[in-house]
């Protein structure tokens, strides 16, 4: 089966008929109108793709991957930021970029676009939010497979894409 948005198109479709009770139909219709879809499909089509991504970074942790690692800190803890800085540091092969902004007199928050390998991903993203004063820390992380190599001029290389 292939859907609309990954590679598939109207002709590659299947229809696939749910019930649900009134209650949750309605719920799911505020939450359609909520986030702007244009009918029930394309939120269904969303939330099917959002678990199977789920379910395959549970079971494919030898994979590739890009990731946000969001969270937010009291920068007042004693030397945090000095933890921080250096566990980036150690692991400057997988973070791309961060970003900081300070949310109040004592908050903080950073955000860190990491690449690398699912496993290494998710060890830094556990070590980092395990530390004292991080309050609150969550990982998106996102699956990607490698493109075929090409060159631009001479040099071969691959890309990272998400997987369809």
């Amino acid at each position: 089966m292939q859907v609309a948005g990954s590679g598939g198109n109207v002709a590659d479709m299947e229809r696939i008929t749910i019930s649900v009770d009134a209650d949750l139909a309605h719920e799911f219709d505020e939450l359609i109108a909520r986030r702007g879809y244009q009918n029930r499909s394309e939120a269904v089509r969303d939330i099917l793709r959002s678990h199977v991504e789920a379910q395959r970074q549970v079971f494919e942790r030898a994979g590739h991957c890009v990731a946000a690692l969001s969270y937010v800190y009291n920068h007042h803890e004693r030397e945090l930021a000095e933890r921080l800085a250096e566990l980036q540091h150690a692991h400057h092969d997988l973070t791309v970029a961060t970003t900081h902004a300070h949310l109040d007199h004592e908050g903080c928050l950073e955000v860190a676009l990491l690449k690398g390998s699912s496993l290494a991903v998710r060890q830094f993203a556990d070590s980092l939010m395990a530390e004292r004063g991080i309050r609150h820390g969550q990982l998106n992380l996102i699956s990607v497979e490698r493109g075929e190599a090409h060159s631009h001029g001479g040099d071969s290389h691959t890309h990272l894409r998400p997987r369809s």
